[in-house]
């Protein structure tokens, strides 16, 4: 009988992982259809090349090489992993199978990388983006996710990041700040007397639907990162992460409509999106401690923060055209700071000094592998190609080819 249970609580457990899986797996249709809402049409078709791409990168690459880095045979406490054959086995007091284990952490990576995707979109070159998307999955995530999650260094020191705000959001916001810079902004963005223009998005709708999506799959990425469901206080555990995530998500899209109806007198969509996404980011670093007070708190400062981070980063010309830098970076770095307000295994010290080896590292790393890029292949498509369309360009495809017949936007 007791053998029977145990079994029980396994395939349960399981299931419930792969479930939570398949939620954050979806998440990239989110990441997709938001990018193709917030570029031009001119850009689509390729933003939802590199969408899928870069997911089934992230999946061979982890595969072959992240997850062990990241999670086997490592030394409790270290700096660098040990490496063994892919996946390693099955530990014998599992409570779920190795295998729901590696999918439950690849469709986190690719949800790191498809926060790059966003932030460099318009002007970067396709293949140029593709390799680098193979080092940032195989080798730079893994690395710096195995100091917290995988019992490193900075696990060893206290640091807490229930389910990615840094580990995840942060690390590819620094990688994409990095790719940014050296890429430079979009043709026709700013002016040299400092003037910003705005370059609105096609497909608003469609943008909407990807938030909403991501939205869903949030309680995937934070609900299954309680790991087991198959018990009285773990399935407490996850009811709570659920209604937290969404208080937050709810109370920073609600911060953000207002906040821009006193900035502004307008309520602007693309703000009250980013506002949903930001509250989603600064809960996931503690989602399972705060009261439901606290969590909507969280989400109407992530709310709030993300609008004031999108402007100032547009007056530094710095040119995010989904805002993604702002979303998971600065309200990620939000989140982890917060966490020592419900949760009190954590510090402010200790949190502050895991996140700046984590956007440190990530930031350093990626900037080196940008560098390498340009200076060899080069990152960015030329000013033509640009004026045409990435969809030209890069797949001879356009996205919505009955509306795009004058290539001048």
């Amino acid at each position: 009988m007791e053998n029977t249970i145990i079994e029980l609580k396994f395939s349960l457990d399981t299931f419930y992982f792969l479930m939570s899986g398949v939620l954050v797996m979806w998440m990239a249709a989110g990441f997709a259809m938001l990018e193709a809402g917030l570029v031009r049409a001119k850009n689509t078709t390729e933003i939802l090349t590199k969408n899928v791409a870069l997911f089934s990168i992230a999946c061979t690459m982890f595969l072959l090489v992240g997850y062990n880095i990241m999670y086997v045979d490592n030394a409790e406490g270290g700096f660098m992993p040990s490496f063994g054959a892919l996946i390693g086995t099955q530990a014998a007091d599992a409570n779920h199978s190795l295998e729901s284990d590696f999918f439950f952490q690849v469709v986190f990576v690719a949800t790191a990388m498809s926060i790059v995707s966003g932030a460099v979109a318009e002007r970067m070159k396709l293949w140029a983006f593709l390799i680098f998307a193979v080092v940032l999955t195989g080798f730079i995530y893994p690395l710096e996710g195995y100091w917290t999650w995988g019992g490193g260094f900075l696990s060893e020191m206290g640091f807490v990041d229930f389910a990615g705000s840094a580990i995840v959001h942060g690390a590819g916001a620094a990688a994409a700040l990095a790719g940014v810079l050296f890429l430079g902004a979009r043709k026709g963005k700013y002016g040299k007397n400092g003037e910003i223009y705005p370059i609105p998005g096609s497909n608003l709708p469609l943008a909407t639907l990807g938030t909403l999506i991501l939205w869903m799959g949030w309680f995937g990425f934070n609900g299954g990162s309680q790991l087991l469901l198959s018990d009285a206080e773990n399935a407490t555990a996850v009811g709570k992460i659920f209604l937290n995530t969404n208080a937050a998500a709810a109370c920073g899209a609600i911060s953000s409509l207002f906040l821009c109806k006193v900035l502004w007198g307008k309520a602007d969509l693309t703000m009250v999106l980013n506002g949903a996404l930001a509250g989603l980011v600064v809960i996931t670093a503690e989602p399972a401690s705060p009261t439901p007070l606290l969590a909507c708190l969280l989400g109407l400062l992530g709310g709030s923060l993300v609008v004031f981070s999108i402007v100032a980063l547009d007056k530094a010309k710095i040119d995010d055209p989904v805002g993604a830098i702002s979303v998971h970076g600065v309200c990620g770095a939000l989140g982890i700071m917060l966490v020592p307000l419900s949760n009190s295994d954590a510090t402010f010290v200790n949190q502050l000094i895991g996140l700046v080896c984590i956007l440190g590292f990530v930031f350093i790393a990626s900037a080196i592998v940008w560098a390498i890029l340009k200076n060899t292949m080069g990152i960015r498509v030329t000013e033509e190609e640009e004026l045409n369309g990435m969809d030209q360009h890069d797949c001879g495809i356009d996205a919505y080819p009955e509306f795009v017949s004058v290539r001048s936007n």
